[in-house]
């Protein structure tokens, strides 16, 4: 039998560009770059911004990642890339890189889902996934539970989806009410360790649903400012209560999913999951409830390329189909598998 080929993966689709390279569920090496510098002068990213810092970070990435790797271009036998969701033309510089270089290499091309992305890093550091497993996807754009068999293979079942903000645009758009910067996630984290947790009563969206709805909550958070001056503002005691409003809202609902479907794993991923209250908070309930949690390691929790890489080594070793030369980009696309494949003509025609 021919070794399992060497699968480097590609991931562009917001404000970081990311390379990583992994073979048989081994991460060999991985690097980012992120513009994420450029865009807090204006407090969010901007897609022209993000998409040129693209252009000039694909190429050097991918170098590091195979330099640390102690690998040539050539031992790459497969290519990942993300081509959905996100922005349309950060996706695009991914996307091209990544056909030049299946091109230039004749390496098979893989469409990866974003999300499915941030669900194979944690087989990076934990293992194959347990089938049946929960996971919870808690990012910047998105707040999933969603039931995982087979990534590779099977689709993937919603329990719950974000209805309005997700929980990292929560942290954001209430970091800059308080006047912290942004980003506002680890901006919120950082200023909730000198602060009460119960000091403000802030409410929990949604008790009775798996869905997610952090809109109510952003907008109490900032009535709750809005009630006092800004130098009265007892901004460490509101982060540390919006932390915990949003951490109990995560980890309440991924519990009970995991205690109504008869699930003993979850597995918590995502930009959010980096958050020190929502770990705490999930190890925990998990434990009480006698689940096992996993969570990925800090660094592959955001953004990167060897989620995609890892996405893409499942599916070469699934026997899935490669994409067709006309693959394109769907930056709203829904997850129902881990491989995306869109056609940017039959989508017109449809």
């Amino acid at each position: 039998m021919s070794p399992t080929p060497i699968v480097l993966g590609i991931e562009s689709s917001c404000d970081e560009t990311g390379a990583g390279l992994v073979r048989d569920g081994r991460l060999l090496g991985h690097a980012i770059a992120s513009s994420m510098d450029e865009h807090a002068r204006y407090g969010g990213v901007v897609p022209e911004i993000a998409s040129r810092a693209h252009l000039h970070a694909l190429r050097p990435v991918i170098q590091q990642a195979l330099d640390q790797a102690g690998l040539t271009l050539s031992a790459v036998g497969a290519v990942a890339v993300t081509t959905g969701p996100g922005l349309s033309a950060a996706l695009q510089v991914g996307l091209a890189g990544a056909k030049g270089l299946a091109y230039a290499l004749g390496v098979p091309l893989y469409g990866v889902h974003h999300l499915a992305g941030h669900v194979a890093a944690d087989t990076l550091e934990h293992g194959p996934l347990p089938d049946p497993c929960m996971v919870l996807i808690v990012s910047g754009g998105h707040t999933s539970l969603l039931l995982v068999r087979d990534l590779a293979r099977d689709s993937i079942a919603h329990l719950g989806d974000t209805l309005d903000d997700a929980a990292g645009e929560c942290f954001d758009k209430v970091a800059r009410v308080f006047g912290l910067p942004y980003p506002g996630g680890p901006a919120v984290d950082r200023a909730a360790r000198a602060g009460d947790p119960h000091a403000v009563p802030f409410p929990r969206p949604l008790p009775g649903s798996y869905d997610f709805s952090f809109s109510g909550l952003k907008t109490a958070a900032a009535r709750w400012a809005e009630s006092h001056t800004a130098s009265e503002l007892p901004v460490a005691d509101g982060a540390a209560s919006l932390q915990e409003a949003v951490a109990d809202v995560l980890t309440r609902k991924a519990v009970a999913a995991c205690l109504e479907h008869g699930v003993g794993t979850l597995v918590v991923v995502g930009g959010v999951a980096a958050n020190s209250r929502v770990r705490a908070l999930a190890e925990k309930r998990c434990r009480a409830a006698g689940l096992t949690l996993r969570v990925p390691p800090l660094r592959l929790c955001t953004d990167n390329g060897a989620m995609i890489a890892a996405v893409g080594d499942l599916l070469v070793r699934a026997g899935a189909e490669p994409a067709p030369l006309d693959v394109s980009i769907d930056p709203s696309a829904p997850l129902e598998y881990a491989a995306l494949h869109p056609n940017a003509t039959a989508r017109v025609a449809a």
